[in-house]
């Protein structure tokens, strides 16, 4: 291999596109949103996949954390090179699992989507962002589209790939038996790619959030995996005292007890 690794990672689309003014703004948005959302998850086993410039599992409190990635990198980035649509690891294995932007640019998403359904463990959670066609993000896309519409390959990150809706990925969910605990939108300023635009349009941060939160940029979902026919059990802390038939209670009083009593 001519060049070093750390050369071959700086070299890929998606690391130059989060380095550039746009793709700081999304990694800001959406660090926020995870670092809230894995800090209450429990479990032993924690996997990220993609993204490697975000470490979205520093707030977590799991102690195996692991990175993965599809494509070649430093030692230090990650901890597994694989795709995410055929993860080499054993059934019912992680208890939160992170697929950032992993769904529009994976060849089959359904299938990576069964891959987290199949590694995961029961009542483990899955979080997944994704860009939003039904906003400013996707209009851009639609534009583009236009544009390179005999030049697929021509489209630079993140424009190249197949944006997934929101109500189709929940059906998406539900048909593989996972429940979606939350959704959360970011990202509302529009997709400019300079900074000084970004503060221009800064008001539209707090109007969209309060207003048009369903047209972010971004969507944040957290969905908990369900098996059909498990009840998990949860301590009644509200439970009823022993009755009186099963506490032991004296019969009789001694001639002692009675003078003691007086």
């Amino acid at each position: 291999m001519s060049q070093p690794l750390n050369r071959l990672v700086s070299l890929h689309p998606e690391h130059q596109w989060l380095d550039s003014a746009l793709g700081r703004y999304l990694q800001q948005e959406e660090q926020t949103l995870y670092d809230q959302a894995v800090v209450d998850l429990f479990g032993f086993n924690a996997l990220q996949v993609g993204c490697l410039q975000m470490d979205l599992l520093r707030n977590s409190r799991i102690a195996h954390r692991f990175k993965s990635t599809e494509y070649v990198s430093s030692p230090e980035f990650t901890h597994l090179y694989c795709c995410d649509d055929f993860l080499p690891i054993a059934d019912t294995s992680l208890d939160v699992l992170i697929l950032p932007h992993r769904l529009e640019f994976s060849e089959r998403p359904h299938q990576t989507l069964r891959e987290a359904e199949r590694v995961m463990m029961p009542e483990g959670h899955l979080l997944i962002s994704g860009f939003n066609p039904l906003s400013l993000w996707g209009v851009v896309l639609f534009f583009r589209n236009l544009l390179h519409k005999r030049r697929a390959d021509g489209k630079p990150f993140p424009w190249n790939g197949s944006f997934i809706s929101l109500g189709r990925l929940k059906d998406w969910l539900a048909l593989l038996g996972f429940e979606v605990v939350s959704v959360e939108m970011c990202c509302h300023i529009p997709p400019f790619e300079q900074e000084s635009w970004h503060h221009r349009f800064n008001f539209m941060h707090q109007l969209g959030a309060k207003w048009l939160s369903a047209i972010g940029g971004v969507y944040f979902i957290v969905a908990k995996k369900r098996v059909v026919g498990m009840t998990p059990l949860k301590p009644n802390w509200k439970a009823a005292p022993l009755k009186s038939p099963l506490i032991a209670r004296p019969t009789q009083r001694k001639p002692s007890q009675r003078g003691h009593s007086k």
